[in-house]
This record gives structure tokens, C-alpha cells and sequence, in this order.
């Protein structure tokens, strides 16, 4: 797509909109839709655009403000039926989430491992890894918004907040575990622990 111009009417309907940019915001964002014939293909198709423009320091300094136009465009190419912003926002960008949570289930909960002969027992190890995995999921829905953790990878989850150290005292009758006194992320802990405690009646 990107070796094709631009199509005109995706230009004359954006630049009302990035020409107000430059004086009342530092990004926008917008959709449109057309339909477009690349030289391979035996007819038109449906394409999807995504068009942003921020503002971004200009480190140049070739311009007067001190800030340069940045516009970024996004293609997909469809057969659906709705609007360009639900196709891409509803559709395609949760199309990608999804693929990414079955990524984080694979390589950071080690679902892939199948080692065993036995199909049966695959299976079981499968909903051993499913049932971590939403335990993770629940731990990082729990995280508050304001937390620079709210989007990051299970890998950081459990580095930062479920691998604790800890003094384990082994005793005749009994055994005694020592945790830390401190925490780096004790307080997020601590929020995430009262975020997944359930309510009382």
C-alpha cells in the first residue's frame, strides 16, 4: 500500500482537521474509507485508513515553533460491513490484542511445552498453563490505572510483584517462612492484593 499515492479524497478530508491541529491540539486522530485496486489485484477492495498527525519536537530546529507535523497512516484491507472507525478499532486493533494474549501465553506461561506422551495429559498440563494464565490476567486488571505497571508483560508481573524474597525456617514440627520487612512495590501490592480480595456481604 505504501508505494501507491495517497488517494486524493482521503487528503482533502483529513487536512481541515490537521490544519486545526496546529493550533488546538498535539495529536489527532481520524478514519476514512475507500475503495482501491493495487496493480495485482483482479478488482477494487475495500481499504480502511487510519490517519494521525502529532506534533513532535523538532530537533533540527527547521521550524519556527520548535515543533514538527508527524502524520501516520495506517491501512487495512476488508470485506467487512461498518464504519472505518469501528472496523479498525472494534476489529482490527482486537484482533491484534488477541494475538498478542495467546503470545503472552505461550512464550511468559510456557503453554507450548507438550512434552508429555500421553494426550490426556497435554491436555491437563494445557489448563494448568489456561488457569495461570488467568490468574495473571486478573492480577494485571487489578493493577490501578495510574500504575506504570497497568500494561506490562506477565514476565514483569511476576518479577516485580510475585517473586518475593523469603527466609524459610525449618523447624522439628513446623515450617516457618520470613518475609521481607520492605518492598519496592509494597504499596501496589498491597492494592492489587485489596483489588482481588472479594467483597463482603
Amino acid at each position: 500500500m505504501a508505494e501507491h499515492p495517497q488517494p486524493p479524497t482521503i487528503c482533502a478530508s483529513i487536512m481541515p482537521s490537521f490544519d486545526k491541529l496546529r493550533s488546538s491540539q498535539t495529536k489527532l486522530r481520524t478514519y476514512a474509507s475507500f475503495t482501491y485496486q493495487a496493480g495485482s489485484w483482479t478488482r477494487p477492495r475495500k481499504v480502511v485508513a487510519r490517519l494521525e498527525c502529532s506534533l513532535q519536537p523538532d530537533v533540527g530546529d527547521s521550524t519556527s515553533t520548535g515543533m514538527r507535523q508527524e502524520v501516520d497512516i495506517r491501512y487495512v484491507v476488508t470485506s467487512l460491513k461498518g464504519t472505518a472507525q469501528h472496523l479498525y478499532e472494534n476489529v482490527y486493533c482486537q484482533r491484534g490484542q488477541m494475538e498478542n494474549l495467546i503470545k503472552l501465553h505461550k512464550a511468559q506461561l510456557a503453554s507450548d511445552r507438550m512434552s508429555c506422551h500421553s494426550a490426556t495429559a497435554n491436555q491437563v498440563r494445557l489448563v494448568l498453563h489456561t488457569a495461570a494464565f488467568w490468574l495473571m490476567h486478573g492480577v494485571r486488571a487489578a493493577i490501578p490505572r495510574t500504575s506504570p505497571l497497568v500494561s506490562c508483560e506477565f514476565a514483569t508481573i511476576r518479577e516485580r510483584l510475585i517473586k518475593i524474597g523469603a527466609r524459610v525456617i525449618e523447624h522439628i514440627a513446623r515450617i516457618r517462612v520470613q518475609l521481607p520487612t520492605s518492598c519496592p512495590e509494597g504499596a501496589l501490592f498491597r492494592a492489587v492484593a485489596l483489588g482481588l480480595m472479594p467483597s463482603g456481604p
